[in-house]
């Protein structure tokens, strides 16, 4: 990847900053991946006090030429190449919605251009590359936000308090599920075949192996494939890590120990359909479970109130669980419920909801004030490790000692191989 049509970092740093403290306090957005999610991010970003979308990039032209709708009626400048838009000297921040395997390489390369970066989560594909992308936020002081939107939720601070306070007694038991029923098919099978016109596959796949196209790699189904993501746990189960962490006022587990399989759906995708994770914290023991054969993560639900991504009456297929000697708290992305054992508990109920657009709105509150975020890129780097310890354990098949300070194993060479991948030229930079 050439360098040579970037100004040095210190330059473009000070450009960004007048350019943001420049009229009308705009701050003019370049949105890098144009899928679903990013299109909806990039909406409720562009409702806040003077943001304002300029350009847009995807390798699947489609896509990039469906985000002119977020210029709110303004010039949307439209690009296969990320590159091209990083060049741009009227775009100062970007919105990074690729997928996973290309979020370390659009990140650097956004900081070095100048550019303040809202990173879809996971922060990225292996932790050798979040730790990259961590060191290039600083080293260029660029405002990098990763986007765990309960960051923003307003009721997690109410339960952290709950909690930190001891009004649910010894917390030593976390519980944290992500099910859904995909069975049998799973994403389905489908031959390989020729790209759509307008996408370019080679940039596509970038450091990820080189393969022929297939459908299912792309789009909404590329999570479920090792070369660009990490399956469940790093999709689902990193918000949840995040929220724990908030929670327990942590940030790194002592082990970690992995079980589970492939078992029943047979589709193209490579990621287990059952995986239960250990992890043990200073203090308690947190166990993760993804499923893709249930959507019944968990029982205790009250009439008449809301739970995220239920399907019908009964289930509740996404939660953590706090386990007190004074009860027990349940919580999701939409609210949270106490269950008492004891009359030093009293039973709770509080709706709330999604918190993304408060989050894309922060984001652009930070980049204004030039202030670090409370979802800045340490916090995100932090939260991602949880979820690739977790698959690491689950290949290596061992239980696993983690060293927070050297982010490495301890007396684990075979797990430590897997803190980094092997990425395809011209695009291993990290």
């Amino acid at each position: 990847m050439e360098r040579r049509n970037f100004l040095t970092s210190a330059a473009l740093s000070a450009a960004s900053y007048q350019q943001v403290k420049g009229a009308n306090d705009r701050v003019r957005l370049g949105i890098i991946g144009c899928g679903g999610r990013g299109r909806y991010v990039g909406k409720v970003m562009s409702e806040a006090p003077g943001a304002q979308f300029v350009a847009a990039a995807d390798v699947y032209v489609r896509n990039a030429e469906q985000a002119k709708g977020l210029g709110n009626g303004g010039a949307v400048a439209v690009f296969q190449d990320f590159r091209k838009l990083l060049e741009r000297k009227d775009v100062d921040a970007v919105l990074i919605a690729t997928p996973d395997h290309w979020h370390a390489l659009t990140t650097l390369f956004a900081c070095q251009a100048g550019k303040d970066v809202y990173v879809e989560k996971p922060l990225a594909h292996n932790i050798h590359e979040g730790r990259a992308m961590v060191e290039a936020a600083r080293r260029h002081d660029r405002i990098v936000v990763i986007g765990t939107q309960q960051r923003s939720a307003t009721h997690f601070p109410e339960v952290a308090r709950i909690i930190q306070s001891g009004e649910l007694g010894d917390v030593r038991f976390v519980r944290i599920w992500n099910y859904v029923n995909m069975f049998p098919k799973g994403v389905g099978n489908e031959p390989d075949g020729l790209a759509p016109e307008g996408l370019d596959w080679d940039m596509y796949l970038g450091p990820a192996p080189k393969v022929p196209y297939n459908r299912l790699r792309h789009l909404a189904t590329y999570r479920w494939f090792s070369d660009y993501s990490g399956g469940y746990i790093t999709d689902y189960g990193t918000h949840r890590f995040d929220t724990m962490h908030q929670i327990m006022g942590v940030d790194a587990p002592l082990t970690v120990a992995a079980s589970g399989g492939k078992y029943s759906i047979r589709d193209a995708g490579d990621v287990p359909d059952v995986m239960q994770v250990t992890y043990e914290y200073p203090g308690f023991v947190l166990s993760y479970e993804a499923v893709r054969m249930s959507g019944h993560g968990v029982g205790g639900r009250t009439p008449g109130i809301k739970y995220y991504n239920a399907k019908g009456e009964l289930d509740r297929p996404h939660g953590q669980a706090y386990y007190g000697t004074n009860g027990a708290l349940f919580c999701d992305r939409i609210g949270y419920e106490v269950y008492p054992d004891n009359d030093r508990v009293l039973r709770k109920t509080h709706q709330s909801a999604d918190a993304t657009s408060l989050h894309a709105r922060h984001f652009v509150e930070c980049v204004r004030e030039r202030k670090r975020s409370y979802a800045d890129v340490e916090v995100g780097h932090r939260s991602t490790i949880v979820a690739h310890l977790g698959n690491i354990a689950f290949r290596t098949g061992k239980k696993l000692k983690w060293d927070r300070a050297k982010e490495d194993f301890v007396g684990a060479p075979e797990a430590s191989a897997l803190l980094k991948r092997q990425a395809r030229a011209p695009w291993n930079q990290i």
